[in-house]
């Protein structure tokens, strides 16, 4: 399996769920990993022979911007599902940090991996 990597997507969006975040959009880092097959497109060199990746990126964008989730795990749930149910991305690695979220780290992440049949 091949792997096209997105890596630290930074959006803004409502994630949380004390009350500043509640009114107040935080900061997130996306990294997907997008595991496919592009033999073929890497032999043809025809971009309809590959995962499209930019309308991922565009997709995942459009969701994260105008969400609302208490949770990173529910977030990194979602993203995972608009990349294989309304991009047919066969399996994907979701990785999301929110900076600053606990006192004294740099961050906290979930990562999350899921296949096709995680959304059938």
């Amino acid at each position: 399996m091949d792997i096209i990597r997105i890596e630290n997507l930074r959006l803004r969006c409502f994630i949380g769920f004390n009350p500043h975040e509640l009114k107040d959009k935080q900061d997130v880092v996306i990294t997907l990993e997008l595991y496919t097959d592009i033999r073929t497109g890497g032999e043809s060199d025809n971009p309809d022979d590959i995962l499209n990746y930019k309308t991922v990126n565009k997709a995942v964008i459009q969701h994260v911007e105008a969400s609302r989730y208490k949770t990173l795990e529910a977030l990194a749930t979602n993203i995972a599902k608009v990349a294989i149910v309304d991009c047919g991305a066969p399996h994907i690695k979701v990785q999301v940090e929110k900076p600053g979220a606990l006192r004294f780290t740099d961050n906290v992440m979930v990562i999350i991996e899921r296949k096709t049949e995680d959304f059938v």
